[in-house]
């Protein structure tokens, strides 16, 4: 599905490493006219390029030659009058002379027009570098220069801001100036920067990659914005250090693109920004606005100026340079993922295991079925006594048999309680739903709603009461998915006394308890555990099929919950309007559902979502383990009457 990028909010960067040698300044122009003929083709809006790339970092005591100084001024006027039917605006770092002093400077170029000159803040002069024998900080710089024959604003503090584009505004902070306590940036995305763009030379040395993926990601994360940082490549001068082409594009504390170093030839690293997630962002985090407002009193203010520009038109984008992961809520590394589980199952656990010490409790009842969710509240608790050093025969383990219960759930759970030497407890709830639906009249056959609520409402009863007998909490298994669908019985399954699962997506769960599995069980529990995880998703409600089997199947009926998983990511954390979810949906799960499919899926998500709230009104406690989290006590509080035609209309 085609995006429009525009419409969508998104501004593609480059983070652009042409060939460079030190003094070599006709060819190294001629180099970043390469790179900026590419962006352009490439559709990006805004190319940045190193540190002082016109005449190379390493230039040392030749930046007090005039000859090297005229020629980059030179290059410069070549490159706006070369660059003048070009979409993308240029960041290119040169030396700048100001009366007796010399500035580490970026022109900032934009359909042949000099839009303005920052300038470094914090030249360093340590370790390897001593870049005060040449240059002056920043905020000496006289506020406006005249460069190539044109007078322009001049200094640290310049805003560009593209105009229509309110998405498309950045600053430039240089180096160094992101190794300062206070990088420039801040005070620049605090007056309405979006992106920060960073025109680097910082050498190679073990570590110091790792180390500035780092930064720039702190960066990107703390000033809510977009960062494009590029480095000087393997053609600066290597007397005592080594440069290796560094490119990096991150937003809000997330890697989004990074270049391959050490690369002999030019190297364009792009990517789309989503800068409508970013100002969304902003408007949503207090502290951010908070923040903006003592900086500049709500306004552009705070000693930024703002420099307004026309962007030629880019040519046309139709497909997302960035990777979207259709598993939002689960990491694809595997070393990650397996680290993100560990800290979930602590979370979940610890959270139970506190809850049990301030009431002075040393029992909890939980009903299991042999399917995902109650597996995982299983081993949740206890991994909780564990970290209290509580008897587990304090966890009190009840199945509950309806019509709907297969032989190989049962079998599921009795195994896993066995092979984790746990007491179970079995209470066939036929025979007590069967004469309470006699006693409202139902016919005892129906599979309608009463019919399937009158088994939950039973074993919520059950557990309820069985709590009560063995002084103790009743710890709920719902997860977070079932809560945004409202896939729960309303006081049935929806009760607790404390949810463990209440802050974990169902593809996580599943995570969870493959995690569990390969890292915490026996090899005999293991084996159980991963058939449940093989196992349809079902409430088991209506009876099975006539060879036995699970007929009713959760996903056959409301949906995929990857699927639903990723609306609701989308839908929350993100705050993505109906028609960009359904396009970026369609690109991370492009070969498995058609865009029809999506749709219908999406149309099902928004409508229940809505329709399900008073569900989520009266929630019971649970820990939140993720971004996306639904209570009404902290995340989300949402009138239960909320219409959703509006949603539902742009898709």
């Amino acid at each position: 599905m085609p995006f429009n990028l525009l419409q969508d909010g998104f501004v593609r960067v480059a983070a652009a490493v042409p060939v460079v040698a030190p003094g070599a300044v006709a060819a190294n122009a001629a180099s970043v006219l390469e790179l900026a003929r590419r962006a352009h083709a490439d559709g990006c809006d805004l190319a940045v390029f190193p540190e002082l790339a016109l005449t190379g970092y390493t230039c040392a005591d030749l930046f007090h030659q005039d000859t090297l100084l005229d020629a980059a001024e030179a290059a410069l006027a070549g490159l706006l009058e070369q660059t003048r039917e070009l979409s993308p605006v240029l960041v290119v770092g040169l030396p700048l002379r100001a009366g007796p002093c010399l500035f580490n400077a970026a022109a900032v170029l934009g359909a042949g027009r000099l839009l303005g000159v920052a300038v470094k803040s914090f030249p360093p002069n340590y370790g390897e570098f001593y870049e005060a024998r040449w240059f002056t900080p920043g905020h000496q710089a006289p506020a406006e220069i005249t460069l190539a024959g044109i007078t322009v604003p001049c200094g640290p503090d310049l805003l560009f801001a593209a105009a229509g584009r309110p998405e498309f505004a950045f600053g430039v902070e240089i180096c160094e100036d992101l190794w300062a306590p206070e990088p420039p940036g801040g005070a620049l995305a605090l007056a309405g920067a979006v992106l920060l763009c960073n025109p680097s030379a910082s050498d190679e040395l073990v570590g110091k990659a790792a180390y500035r993926r780092q930064l720039v990601a702190q960066q990107a994360g703390r000033c809510l914005a977009g960062y494009v940082y590029v480095s000087a490549g393997p053609g600066e001068s290597t007397t005592d250090v080594v440069y290796g082409g560094h490119a990096l594009v991150a937003e809000n504390g997330v890697l989004l693109a990074e270049g391959e170093r050490f690369v002999r030839g030019p190297v364009l690293t792009v990517a789309d920004v989503d800068a409508a997630f970013l100002l969304r962002e902003r408007r949503v985090n207090r502290t951010f606005a908070a923040a903006a407002a003592r900086h500049g009193e709500g306004r552009l203010g705070g000693g930024v100026r703002c420099i307004p520009f026309t962007q030629q038109p880019a040519v046309a984008r139709s497909e997302l340079r960035r990777t979207v992961n259709p598993y939002p809520f689960v990491p694809v590394d595997t070393a990650e993922r397996d680290a993100r589980c560990a800290e979930i199952f602590a979370i979940q656990s610890s959270g139970l295991a506190t809850r049990l010490a301030r009431t002075g409790l040393k029992s909890v009842t939980l009903g299991v079925s042999g399917g995902l969710d109650s597996t995982l509240a299983l081993l949740v608790c206890q991994e909780a006594f564990a970290r209290l050093g509580l008897d587990p025969a304090g966890i009190h383990a009840v199945t509950m048999p309806g019509f709907g219960t297969s032989v190989r759930t049962l079998r599921n759970v009795r195994a896993l309680c066995r092979r984790l030497n746990l007491a179970l407890r079995s209470i066939d709830i036929r025979p007590a739903c069967r004469r309470h639906l006699r006693d409202i009249g139902h016919d005892g056959v129906t599979g309608d709603i009463a019919y399937e609520n009158t088994q939950a409402r039973e074993r919520t009863q059950v557990l309820m009461d069985l709590a009560n007998l063995n002084r103790g909490l009743v710890v709920g298994t719902g997860d977070l998915s079932e809560l945004a669908l409202g896939w729960c019985t309303y006081n049935g399954d929806h009760l607790s006394m404390y949810a463990v699962n209440t802050g974990v997506p169902k593809t996580l769960v599943r995570f969870l308890v493959a995690w569990v599995a390969k890292n915490r069980a026996t090899p005999a529990a293991a084996r159980v555990l991963d058939d449940i995880l093989d196992t349809p998703v079902s409430p088991e409600l209506l009876p099975l099929d006539a060879a036995g089997a699970i007929h009713q199947k959760t996903e056959s009926i409301i949906g995929p919950y990857e699927l639903h998983d990723f609306f609701l990511y989308e839908f929350i954390r993100r705050g993505t309007p109906p028609p960009k979810i359904l396009r970026l949906a369609a690109l991370a799960f492009a070969g498995r559902y058609e865009e029809a499919e999506i749709r219908r899926w999406l149309k099902l998500f928004i409508t229940r979502f809505f329709a399900q709230q008073f569900k989520r009104s009266c929630l019971p406690d649970g820990p939140k383990v993720g971004t996306v989290a639904l209570s009404p006590r902290g995340d989300w509080r949402m009138p239960s009457d909320a219409t959703p035609e509006l949603w539902l209309a742009e898709l």
